[in-house]
């Protein structure tokens, strides 16, 4: 559903879900997890596939937001605890390593701490721009809620892509399916 008013993509219960493997929803979740309950902080990641089947892997990379907002806070104004900025040395290994074994990265992922699973603005911004690398990929958002050295779940997830015919993104629920 295009929510306008917000800037916010968020899932249309009206579209079909997009099924994911459990196994590589169960890791992107675990990492979410993880990075809530440690760090408090958003994580991030690449799936892997091809056109059988599109996700087959979840690799997890380094989110270098902290880095970025205390190096510049005026042009990182968020932290990790609000954003992401994946490691361009593990995105580009994934890429690499995945197109030698004749495959190439279908999606990314990331997670919103103690928020709703929506496509914001700003993730709108950062796969819109003309040399993201990815531009054909699904972006999976898991929301997961917890505070640093406690517990933490995830509450939902949407996926969200570019319908380039529309000029738009749609958001998909996520459904755990067979592998």
């Amino acid at each position: 559903m295009d929510s306008r008013r917000s800037g916010r993509i968020t899932v249309d219960p009206t579209r079909p879900p997009l099924d994911v493997p459990s196994p590589v929803l169960n890791q992107v979740c675990e990492e979410a997890i993880k990075a809530c309950g440690e760090r408090g902080e958003e994580c991030c990641g690449l799936l892997v596939g091809d056109d059988g089947a599109p996700f087959l892997e979840a690799h997890p990379c380094a989110n270098d937001m902290n880095k970025l907002h205390r190096q510049d806070p005026f042009n990182h104004p968020r932290d990790a605890r609000h954003a992401f900025h994946m490691r361009e040395v593990d995105y580009q290994r994934v890429s690499r390593e995945a197109e030698k074994r004749g495959l190439r990265v279908t999606g990314i992922y990331h997670s919103h701490v103690n928020a709703d699973a929506y496509f914001s603005e700003l993730d709108q911004d950062f796969a819109s721009q003309p040399l993201f690398p990815f531009p054909d990929a699904v972006h999976v958002v898991s929301s997961v809620t917890g505070e640093p050295g406690g517990p933490a779940s995830v509450v939902g997830a949407g996926a969200f892509r570019f319908l380039r015919e529309e000029g738009r993104f749609e958001g998909r629920d996520v459904r755990p399916a067979a592998p």
